[in-house]
């Protein structure tokens, strides 16, 4: 009996349909190479190895436009999350697409988004010496990023997503500036609005200008809160970071960069991240595959105690009290109708002035968020007791504490000017030495 040829070709297209429509994702790819471009029309994604990130452009409509009409950016987003999409970056946030006609590629040594009329209207704008060709890739956590084809360091790119962070902060991304070179101030920004990726009215920076660093969550040029400065465990104005239990805190500050970057450590696959919202508030967001839904797991400002400078020199903040609003003991208020009627933003004043010199004595106040460190300066190779000689010895001294809290404390923080911006908490903060009058602290 003769045997029937089995049709191979229809059995292997038959084959190949059911993997496509029952498993996408075993094809998707998290490299762009030279001859390849993703366009709005074709639906082509990146995702990255671990399908959590993936890159594509994506729309939004835009209210208060005038013509109300759609607005497509490339970006990336998480791509197993419940609800609406969430965005970790975008690159054309500031300049749209007007319509659904738009192409990322690769030209020469840069990656381009082009709009309809072929103009480019974003580019990574390499400048430097290329090994052509060059490809983009979508790594595991979340960073867009260019290499050339002789790069063995895999950890070598010649632009990333990382270093232009919009309004979120991954694991292994840094937020702060490189003191060498030329490279951009990593900074987050919100959105307009929570459909407006375009660049909002907060942001969230680091100081690096003075000998301490901290973070500033600005309302435009306004400041609205301050970390406190980075005290070897946590940033002093954030005591809850220790009870962080998976998350691991770094904090750079060398002859290179100063930044601070997060990773999570843990064993229950826990994405986190950090997000400067639309409406004034840094979050740290999580979730999980196995529960996929946000959970908003801390934000701040957290209480009216944590807005900027809101009782004024010499005060401090705190929530247990009535009115909230504090001198410190030596310390009267600048303007005691204005204090009576709860407008504290004058501060306080000393009822007994300095003598300058063994006279004048130190009060230890407990569980405080340092001053302003703005008018401080450090130095790191004293301790506590040398600290305290220093500030004796100079009069325009007006407060020491340890610049850093781990093995029992070490380095010597010392204010030359007013001490704002403080408050005490109930658990958490660090000891501050205020200089005040001998007088001050006979025991009323």
């Amino acid at each position: 009996m003769r045997g029937v040829i089995p049709n191979y070709h229809h059995s292997y297209t038959l084959f190949f349909f059911v993997i496509l429509v029952l498993f996408p994702h075993v094809f998707s790819t998290n490299t762009l190479s030279p001859n390849e471009a993703l366009t709005i029309s074709s639906n082509k994604t990146l995702v990255s190895p671990g399908d959590v990130f993936e890159l594509g452009f994506f729309k939004t409509t835009t209210r208060n436009s005038p013509d109300g009409t759609d607005r497509w950016y490339l970006g990336i987003w998480y791509k197993t999350t419940s609800g609406h999409r969430t965005y970790v970056w975008v690159a054309n946030r500031d300049n749209a697409l007007h319509n659904s006609m738009g192409t990322l590629k690769i030209s020469h040594a840069s990656l381009v988004l082009l709009d309809h009329s072929n103009t480019p209207v974003w580019s990574t704008n390499f400048t430097g010496v290329a090994h052509l060709p060059v490809t983009a890739e979508l790594l595991a956590n979340g960073n867009f990023v260019l290499r050339d084809s002789k790069t063995n360091d895999l950890d070598r790119f010649m632009w990333q997503s990382f270093d232009y962070p919009v309004d979120t902060l991954l694991p292994e991304m840094k937020l702060g500036r490189n003191l060498i070179g030329s490279e951009n101030e990593k900074i987050l920004t919100s959105w307009k609005s929570p459909t407006d990726p375009s660049s909002g009215d907060f942001s969230f920076i680091l100081e690096t200008e003075g000998f301490l660093h901290e973070f500033y969550l600005l309302k435009n040029e306004f400041k609205v809160y301050r970390t406190g400065p980075w005290n070897g465990v946590r940033f002093n104005g954030i005591p809850k970071m220790q009870n962080w239990s998976y998350i691991d805190n770094s904090f750079i500050d060398n002859n290179e960069e100063v930044a601070y970057s997060f990773q999570v450590n843990n064993n229950h696959n826990i994405h986190t991240r950090f997000r400067m919202s639309s409406t004034g508030y840094l979050q740290v967001i999580t979730w999980t595959k196995t529960v996929p839904q946000r959970n908003m797991f801390w934000s701040f400002p957290e209480d009216t105690c944590d807005l900027y400078k809101v009782c004024g020199p010499y005060a401090y903040c705190d929530m247990h009290t009535s009115p909230t609003c504090n001198c410190i003991k030596g310390f009267v208020p600048k303007n005691a109708g204005r204090w009576d009627l709860r407008d504290m933003s004058g501060g306080c004043v000393r009822s007994s002035k300095l003598s300058c010199g063994e006279g004048d004595g130190f009060l230890r106040m407990s569980q405080m968020k340092l001053p302003e460190t703005s008018e401080a300066v450090v130095d790191k190779r004293i301790g506590l007791k040398e600290c305290r000689e220093k500030c004796v010895r100079d009069c325009n001294c007006t407060g020491y504490a340890n610049m850093d809290i781990m093995n029992g404390g070490s380095g010597c923080v010392m204010w030359t000017g007013e001490l704002d911006d403080m408050r005490k908490y109930n658990a958490g903060g660090q000891d501050l030495y205020v200089k005040v009058a001998a007088a001050s602290l006979v025991p009323s």
